[in-house]
């Protein structure tokens, strides 16, 4: 398995720190507001790669904060009228609940800022004592970053460069104009907790060095997050936790891509913002991340509703797909054709074989996807095949259908179920058919294909189009395959 590091900017093998076992973290969100579809583009990313490094045996511990303290979360209540602490809660609840409704797997650990005050003063403590920051006089603290010769490495940035046009303004209280907030003094009517150098409360690039170090332990294998982090907030995280514990941070750092709206950057003023939970409310999950796998986590993702409807009728395709090859596989003939059987097996051998490159290749889930369509197409002209006398290996297609639908699991794609149940009346679609009276459904079904053949073999034609043409009004079409007449959806 290779994965591109975002700080060498080229793929290397993977190797976890330690045999079969994954330690990974990945920045969680600032709970003010709804999440948008680009923060759904990085945490369904990270979750499909979470997802293929436990299907290839690795034992992951998956960490990721929730930021409950921030200036942001402070002006929306104060702009509400509320406590900042409300506020938190409220996005906190709704940024969980959001996430399962996109199937995105819950984290082993969830620590929240404001639960973790005394390791992150505890950190703090150590770098002044260590000079890497500095108490000023207002009570803030300041992480020094000329202290640390190693700055600049994860977005490879030098220090000299941040300096141009840089001005220390005239009451500026820091050393350094690049040097970042270690602790916040406190201010009237905001949260804060006691400290050594004064009440306050953590700045943002302090919460997750600390965290990381308590749960997962440094360095860990893999950081991840969205690209717009990797300066300065994961150089910040890095600085700090290399200055603290000198044993290194995060063997790989993994950003996402940019998400645009129909070419766009995604912004209120242009009226293309999307939260998370709007879209969810027009598509299901498994459209969206059907239609975010389709691009390479690292590439920018261009999102418009017109594709997500693609992504839909796709995915709608490959259920119905999934639902054929197994309803073949359960009429299936006493005498197969073995040939295209085996023809079937080894596309279906093959696609597996370039789904799991693919993926192993840095998590390419475009790739891996336009295997898993390839194959919809080879297992649909079988299909095909069938209806035209060739008989049904049960084997093969129920082998087909599960891997079809075991690649798509793997992605946390979850196929839509199957329409089984009969409405009920189904059996007084025509005159002179009995109401249907709660007989099981392929029961129920073998009697209407009866009198709709009956109709047929007496040439009472209206009677048999009345019965087609009911149950295409009900969403229901009869298909002539070689194992005989079935009623599906449409």
């Amino acid at each position: 398995m290779k994965i591109y590091s975002s700080q060498t900017h080229q793929k290397a093998e993977f190797t976890p720190i330690e045999e079969g076992k994954v330690r990974m973290y990945v920045c969680g969100p600032t709970v003010y507001d709804n999440i948008h579809i680009g923060n759904a583009r990085t945490f369904i990313s990270f979750d499909v790669i979470r997802r293929w490094l436990m299907a290839s045996g690795y034992q992951v511990t998956f960490a990721q904060n929730l930021t409950d303290v921030d200036d942001k979360i402070i002006n929306r209540a104060n702009e509400q009228g509320r406590t900042a602490e409300s506020v938190a809660e409220e996005f906190s609840d709704k940024f969980i609940a959001v996430m399962r409704r996109a199937n995105v797997l819950d984290p082993d650990v969830r620590p929240r800022a404001t639960k973790e005050i005394g390791p992150m003063i505890g950190m703090i403590k150590s770098l002044i004592e260590q000079g890497h920051a500095y108490a000023a006089e207002n009570g803030d603290v300041y992480f020094a970053v000329r202290s640390d010769p190693s700055y600049g490495e994860v977005s490879g940035r030098r220090v000299d460069d941040l300096m141009v046009g840089a001005r220390i303004e005239e009451n500026e209280i820091k050393r350094d104009p690049l040097d970042f907030a270690l602790w916040k003094a406190a201010k009237p009517g905001e949260p804060s907790w006691p400290s050594p150098w004064g009440a306050g409360r953590p700045g943002w690039h302090t919460e997750c060095a600390a965290m990381v170090h308590r749960y997962l332990g440094v360095p860990i294998d893999i950081h991840g997050g969205g690209s717009d982090l990797a300066f300065p907030h994961h150089e910040n995280e890095c600085a700090q936790a290399t200055c603290a514990w000198h044993e290194g941070f995060a063997n790989t750092w993994m950003h996402t891509g940019m998400l645009l709206v129909n070419g766009e950057k995604m912004s209120k003023s242009l009226g293309n913002f999307f939260t998370l939970e709007e879209v969810l409310e027009k598509h299901s999950a498994a459209a969206l991340r059907l239609l975010m796998l389709q691009t390479h986590y690292r590439s920018p993702l261009d999102f418009s509703w017109e594709r997500l409807e693609g992504a839909e009728n796709s995915l709608t395709r490959i259920a119905g797909t999934v639902e054929n090859l197994r309803w073949a596989a359960g009429h299936a003939a006493d005498a197969p054709d073995a040939d295209r059987a085996a023809a079937l097996s080894a596309a279906c051998e093959q696609t597996d074989i370039e789904y799991r490159a693919c993926m192993d290749d840095d998590f390419n889930t475009a790739g891996a996807l336009a295997a898993v369509f390839g194959f919809v197409t080879e297992a649909n002209q079988y299909l095909e095949a069938t209806q035209a006398d060739v008989a049904v290996d049960a084997d093969a297609a129920l082998a087909a259908a599960d891997a079809l639908a075991g690649w798509l699991d793997t992605l946390g794609i979850q196929l839509p179920e199957p329409k089984v149940e009969l409405p009920v009346g189904l059996l007084g679609v025509a005159a002179g058919l009995c109401a249907y009276t709660g007989d099981a459904v392929d029961e129920a079904a073998e009697r209407i294909l009866a009198a709709r053949a009956e109709a047929r073999a007496a040439k009472d034609w209206a009677r048999a189009d009345a019965i087609r043409d009911q149950l295409r009004d009900m969403g229901l079409v009869i298909e002539d395959t070689a194992a005989g007449q079935r009623i599906k959806s449409v």
